[in-house]
């Protein structure tokens, strides 16, 4: 008898031991990276050298390379203030929320409970005797229940989960590294707008003195009075294209005003002299782009999170063990409800497997495959618009700085042009009108000029942006920084 109630006693153990052991099966391929169309360097690269230092880029906040102050105090405001980038941290904390859900699973649940319950019952029969009373219940105890874990469902649950948040962070730093790009490159054309600005203003300056020199000219007799018009006509189409430039600068104004998250009417930026440098630009390995682009590392992710669910999928076709167990206390008085002779407690296994289910398992087996199948793809196909959207912006900082070259001279040309022109018209050999075309020819120099180098700039930011910025995947492994913490 001694012997039986021993092993009575230790067969809960034996269970939970098997469990246990059986918990370290795990179901489904383990993940692997997709093979990946890449080359050895980007051909666009051709005869870019690298930046010194070389590590510009893993400095993080990559807009100090363009040397404002103003720009970044306003992308601290964006990080702080931006409310498309508040939406994506709101949808990376929903996605950390569901890991430690998941992760919660792993464990025993625990609950507990307490009733009272009071019940009366008549006889109900005319004229007998019956008798009636009321009874009283009274019930306190806990329950705990435990999923052992055996095929693994539970650990590819978690690691999916794991997989989306990941995924979540990655887009969080994509949708701020697509802002900080945006801010940057807007206020960039506002600083390339406040210069051509102040040439339309000098130039306006500039027409006005050939203004008065011209109807000096012809109250002396020197000039028809058609020259006079011509350079008024000049004066004044100048002028019309310096006040056009005011509208075109405030709405780039409001612009920056809701990206770093307040009203237009609250952001006012001062015009100034001087635009932003080029900065020179570091190169990097096309491999390095599936590190350094945020994108990518989602897209990655999402395809870690679909071979977790074929695991999932597969442990469909096992049974599922569940460890059960209950204790406490129940009494029809209450005053003496917690006393040893009122205990009561139930411990046991539960096996659960499905028979028969008309190919349900396969299917969702196949759904599962076919979703990892099309993660793959879309996760190479973002690979590639990588490639792309770098070599692009490659070719198109090399050709900008070729049309820069060639650009300069021919505003040198220009000037020179002018200058002579102006002498001739001084001494009487030319009409003003030579004189105010070879001006016009000076003068879409110079605002072709100043748009070359903002094309440049705003090349420069879709380059670092192709790159990543300053972001790397290892940053995946910790918690990425949110508005509310700064």
């Amino acid at each position: 008898m001694t012997v039986f109630a021993r092993t009575f006693h230790l067969r809960p153990l034996a269970v939970l031991a098997m469990g246990l052991a059986l918990g370290a099966c795990t179901l489904g391929p383990d993940y692997q990276r997709p093979d990946l169309p890449l080359g050895s360097e980007f051909r666009q690269a051709e005869g870019w050298k690298n930046a010194t230092p070389a590590d510009l880029l893993e400095r993080g906040p990559w807009w100090t390379l363009y040397g404002d102050a103003e720009l970044d105090a306003l992308v601290a405001r964006l990080n702080r203030s931006n409310q498309d980038l508040a939406a994506a941290e709101a949808q990376y904390r929903q996605a950390r929320a569901l890991v430690r859900s998941a992760r919660s699973q792993l464990f025993p649940t625990l609950s507990g409970s307490a009733s009272g319950t009071r019940t009366g019952q008549g006889s109900g029969v005319q004229g007998s005797s019956g008798t009636s009373g009321v009874g009283e219940s009274y019930q306190l105890g806990l329950d705990a229940t435990w999923e052992v874990d055996l095929w693994g469902r539970l650990r590819r649950n978690l690691e999916a989960s794991r997989a989306d948040m990941q995924a979540s962070a990655a887009d969080l730093a994509a949708v701020r590294l697509s802002l900080q790009a945006e801010l940057v490159q807007t206020y960039l054309q506002l600083r390339v707008m406040d210069a051509q600005q102040r040439l339309l203003e000098q130039t306006v300056e500039a027409y006005a003195r050939s203004l008065r020199l011209t109807e000096n000219q012809y109250r002396a007799g020197i000039v028809p009075k058609s020259d006079v018009a011509q350079a008024r006509t000049q004066l004044k189409q100048t002028q019309a294209e310096a006040i056009d430039l005011k509208w075109q600068r405030a709405q780039l104004e409001h612009a920056i005003a809701v990206l770093v998250g307040v009203p237009p009417s609250e952001l006012q930026l001062a015009g100034r002299d001087g635009v932003p440098r080029l900065p020179a630009l570091p190169m990097a390995l096309p491999s390095q782009l599936l590190e350094r682009r945020p994108d990518i590392a989602a897209s990655e992710r999402s395809v870690m999170a679909a071979n977790a669910a074929i695991g999932i999928a597969r442990t469909a076709w096992f049974p599922e063990l569940t460890l059960s167990a209950s204790g406490g206390y129940r009494n029809s008085v209450f005053s003496n409800l917690i006393e040893v002779p009122n205990r009561f407690w139930s411990l046991g296994p539960q096996l659960a497997v499905t028979l028969l289910d008309f190919g349900g398992r396969r299917a969702e087996v196949e759904r599962a495959e076919a979703a990892y199948d099309q993660t793959v793809a879309s996760y190479r196909q973002t690979v590639l618009e990588s490639l792309r959207e770098v070599e692009d912006a490659l070719v198109q900082l090399r050709v900008l700085g070729e049309e820069a070259e060639v650009q300069r001279e021919a505003l040198e040309s220009a000037q020179e042009s002018l200058r002579l022109i102006e002498n001739q018209y001084r001494a009487g050999t030319v009409d003003y009108l030579s004189v105010a075309t070879v001006q016009t020819t000076a003068l879409n120099n110079e605002r072709t000029n100043l748009g070359l180098l903002g094309d440049r700039l705003l090349a420069s930011v879709q380059l670092i942006a192709a790159l990543g910025g300053g972001w790397d995947s290892s940053l995946l492994q910790g918690e990425p920084p949110l508005a509310t913490d700064r």
